[in-house]
């Protein structure tokens, strides 16, 4: 039986100190398997964007293991870890986080010229193209609708052709009819690639599109029958 792309065990987390310390996360396991489509739901303040983020090694975990992509994290160093999501890890955010004053193709090649790659704005452009923006390559963000400028994050997060593509709202900021071309737009470039889809929502409907989904509260995944609840 192949290892879990995504595992994580008895994982704990506390921010901030003293009386303003919260306990984000609580003993939480989870296991993804390669290719998987998982939705994340819960109430805000529950832990679903801090799972996230664990994964995705942008927060450090206080107690518990985090293996990804077959590498656990803990005790890597910040540059270990920056290079290891550089390759494995693609980011689609609820606010896009596009640099201002980049065209579209020079958002996309960034992280692709930070990581050495030989022709970065070549990939960027194929990319562009693949979420249907080929005519907006020179553009600038405050140019482009929400729901362009969120198909640039995508071709963004899709340039270095990671394994684990991670989502959080990606449909937050956008009317029903974008988001759910955007939605679509996510769930066929991680099937078409393979890659394994994680994706942190408010929407149940679009959670309920995953084959695995999960629900959070206070920290905690819940179980089975509390999920249920959640969905109805």
């Amino acid at each position: 039986m192949t290892e879990p792309v995504i595992q994580l065990k008895d994982v704990s987390l506390t921010l901030g100190e003293g009386a303003s310390a919260v306990h984000v996360l609580k003993g939480v396991s989870l296991d993804v398997e390669k290719g998987e489509a998982t939705g994340i739901v819960g109430p805000s303040g529950s832990g679903k964007s801090t799972l996230l983020m664990v994964v995705a090694g942008l927060e450090r975990v206080d107690a518990g293991t985090v293996s990804v992509a077959g590498e656990t994290l803990n005790g890597k160093s910040e540059d270990q870890i920056a290079a290891f999501r550089g390759r494995n890890i693609g980011i689609v955010f609820q606010s896009f986080h596009l640099i201002p004053n980049m065209t579209a193709l020079e958002n996309v090649a960034v992280p692709l010229e930070l990581a050495g790659h030989p022709d970065p704005f070549a990939v960027a452009a194929r990319e562009l193209e693949a979420v249907g923006l080929s005519n907006r390559v020179t553009h600038y963000p405050s140019e482009l609708s929400g729901g362009e400028q969120q198909r640039v994050a995508i071709a963004r997060a899709l340039a270095p052709d990671p394994a684990i593509l991670i989502a959080d709202e990606p449909t937050g900021n956008l009317d029903q009819a974008t988001g759910r071309q955007i939605a679509d737009l996510l769930f066929a470039k991680a099937k078409e690639r393979g890659m394994t889809l994680l994706l942190v929502t408010h929407d149940v409907a679009l959670a309920g599109r995953c084959s695995l989904q999960i629900a959070m509260r206070s920290g905690r995944i819940e179980s089975a029958p509390a999920l249920q609840a959640v969905s109805a």
